[in-house]
C-alpha cells in the first residue's frame, strides 16, 4: 500500500543486500532519523525478500483501526512496565527463533542528537541476539529526515512534512555484528551494554560512510529508567 506513494517521493540509494540471510532468524538494527523512516526503511527490507516485523508499544495494540493493522502485519508488540526484561520482549524472541526478521530501533525514539547521529542504545536488541543465537545485521539510513524532519526547527511550529519529488534516501545493511566473545556469558547489564554499544558503533560507521563524515567522539546520552534501558 505504502510503496506507490513513495516511488515518487524517493530517490534510493540502497546498498548491503548481500548481508542479509536468505533464510533463519535475524534482527536488524538501524538508526532513527524521522517518523517517516518506518515506511523507509520497510521498503528496503521489503525489497530484501525478508520482510520485517518491527517491535511496538504494546499499547498501540489496544487503538481501534491502528491495532488492527499492526496486527494484520505482523508487527510485535513489546510489552513495557514489566520488571522482567525478558517476558517484554517474549514475541520477539519467539518471532526470531521461527525464522522471521525483526526490526530493532534500538535507540528506541527518533534521534535527539543535534547532528542526527545515533544515540546510547538500549540493550533490547543485544539481548535478544545473545538469547537466540540469531545473528544481528546493522543497518543506517539517511534522507529520510529531509521528507519530515524529526523536530521543529528554531523554535518554529510544528514538523512540515516535504513532498518534493525525489528526495534521496540511501539505506545500507552492513556485516553482522561480531558479538561471538558474549556467546555463553550470563545476561548481564555489563554484558549487555558492551554488546549494545558494538552495535550502536556498527550503525554508526555505515552513516558515516553514507555521509562522508565523521562522527561526534561519543554517542548523545538519553535519560533512561530502568525498565526503558531494557528495551
Amino acid at each position: 500500500m505504502v510503496r506507490p506513494v513513495l516511488f515518487p517521493l524517493v530517490s534510493r540509494r540502497w546498498r548491503g543486500f548481500e548481508h542479509i540471510p536468505a533464510n533463519g532468524g535475524f534482527i536488524t538494527a538501524v538508526n532513527h532519523i524521522s517518523y517517516i523512516d518506518p515506511l523507509t526503511y520497510g521498503h528496503f527490507q521489503y525489497n530484501s525478500g525478508r520482510p520485517p516485523r518491527l517491535l511496538a508499544k504494546a499499547s498501540l495494540f489496544s487503538i481501534p483501526f491502528v491495532g488492527m493493522m499492526l496486527r494484520k502485519t505482523g508487527q510485535i508488540p513489546v510489552h513495557r512496565g514489566t520488571a522482567d526484561a525478558a517476558f517484554a520482549l517474549r514475541d520477539a524472541v519467539e518471532a526470531v527463533n521461527k525464522g522471521d526478521c525483526v526490526a530493532i530501533y534500538p535507540e528506541g525514539t527518533v534521534t535527539r542528537d543535534p547532528g542526527l547521529w545515533p544515540m546510547t542504545g538500549k540493550t533490547g536488541a543485544a539481548r535478544i541476539a545473545l538469547m537466540t543465537g540469531a545473528p544481528v545485521i546493522p543497518v543506517a539510513q539517511w534522507g529520510a529526515h529531509r521528507i519530515a524532519p524529526p523536530y521543529a526547527r528554531g523554535g518554529r511550529g510544528n514538523r512540515r512534512l516535504s513532498l518534493a519529488l525525489r528526495r534521496r534516501v540511501d539505506i545500507v545493511a552492513g556485516r553482522p555484528v561480531d558479538l561471538s566473545r558474549y556467546s555463553g556469558k550470563p545476561l548481564t547489564q555489563e554484558v549487555l551494554r558492551e554488546a549494545t554499544e558494538d552495535i550502536m558503533a556498527a550503525i554508526t560507521a555505515l552513516l558515516s560512510d553514507i555521509r562522508g563524515e565523521e562522527p561526534p567522539p561519543g554517542p548523545q546520552r538519553t535519560r533512561r529508567s530502568a525498565s526503558e534501558n531494557a528495551h
